[in-house]
């Protein structure tokens, strides 16, 4: 992953004409002419993405999922992922005691089209279970009205994790991302109701996210977006974690850079350990409205390190299934997620992406 604090913008390659490039080559013949040793290759093979993908046919009954085998799917992927014999080895070889662990969830299509509770339950369950405290673990999200529809407070009382929205932790005026464009700002955003030329040019980073979480967990749906593709990894904790997004929505090469450049914050990107796709029900057209009748129970969890790879392959899912259902295929941009590769944040190459079954 990029993680260059300094440097999270996406800039364009450097331009060389054709006649530098063959006056590159003539120099490179004239060195080899005269016996000089060829310089070693410095071309270096691609990055590949691994994949994790566990699947059990009773994991939802009714495209109801069923907590116990949810949980099963949950340890069997951290332990296929890390290699290691226990889900509480799996668990501390890339989080401590220590951490403060937000559970990044997509909660406003509720908790049939979004990221479902009891996949959040299972990690909270597992990582309270490898000795994390149940207070340094936080479901989250950013309205707290949609987190509570989805049945996620029920958490605190279960597990006692704690169930936050970024909107309510308050925004950080000193980490913020500054765009040119300006929108409208709503009540809650930082800069609503200040004036000036400059009002309206950032959005802030909630405090939720500078001054407590210390690890990252995407937990995003198999759920199609309108704009971006995918309700994915990307776009649920760039704009998740952000105030003054909307300027964004209707000016979708903004959007596509924006969230990418968002995602590259050393707060954010830099803190992610895991990212789980909850494909236990695929919704193909709908975006945040859940339609059982555009869904296909799949009863998956895929586990990367990697975002665009997870939402990548969730696009080709998408696709796959809009066209079993008789639909065309969806015309989707993949400018967001190239963009996310260009800031090294992962693989947006399928033929670049290593799916691994887990046992």
């Amino acid at each position: 992953m990029s993680r260059n604090a300094q440097a999270y913008r996406i800039r364009p390659a450097p331009f060389q004409s054709k006649f530098a490039g063959a006056a590159l080559l003539a120099l490179a013949a004239a060195g080899l002419a005269c016996g000089a040793e060829p310089e070693p290759s410095t071309v270096r093979p691609p990055q590949r993405a691994r994949v994790v993908i566990v699947e059990d046919a009773r994991a939802t009954g009714t495209f109801v999922p069923k907590p116990e085998v949810v949980r099963s799917l949950v340890e069997r992927g951290l332990r296929q992922w890390t290699g290691r014999p226990t889900t509480t080895a799996a668990w501390l070889s890339f989080v401590s005691t220590n951490d403060f662990i937000g559970l990044k969830v997509y909660s406003a299509p509720g908790a049939t089209g979004g990221s479902r509770p009891e996949v959040a339950a299972a990690v909270a369950s597992t990582l309270i279970a490898a000795g994390v405290p149940a207070g340094q673990i936080i479901v989250w999200d950013k309205h707290a009205a949609d987190l509570r529809l989805a049945g996620f407070t029920a958490l605190r009382e279960r597990l006692g994790v704690r169930v936050e929205s970024a909107l309510d932790a308050g925004w950080d005026e000193k980490a913020a991302y500054d765009r040119s464009l300006i929108g409208s700002l709503v009540f809650g955003d930082l800069e609503f109701g200040r004036k000036g030329d400059n009002v309206g040019r950032k959005s802030h980073l909630s405090r939720l996210i500078t001054k407590t979480v210390t690890k990252h967990i995407s937990i995003a749906p198999l759920l199609n977006h309108n704009q971006m593709g995918v309700c994915g990894h990307l776009q649920s904790l760039a704009l998740g974690a952000a105030d003054n997004t909307i300027r964004f929505e209707n000016h979708p090469a903004h959007l596509f850079e924006a969230v990418a450049e968002l995602y590259a914050m050393p707060e954010l990107g830099d803190r992610v350990v895991l990212n789980i796709t909850d494909a236990l029900l695929c919704q193909h057209e709908g975006e945040q409205r859940p339609l059982l009748h555009y869904s296909v129970a799949l009863n998956q969890l895929r586990f990367s390190s990697d975002p665009v790879a997870l939402d990548i392959l969730s696009l080709e899912e998408l696709q796959r299934q809009r066209r079993k259902a008789g639909f065309a295929a969806a015309k989707v941009s993949l400018a967001m997620f190239r963009n996310a590769s260009l800031l090294e944040l992962g693989i947006s190459e399928p033929a670049n992406i290593r799916i691994e079954w887990a046992k």
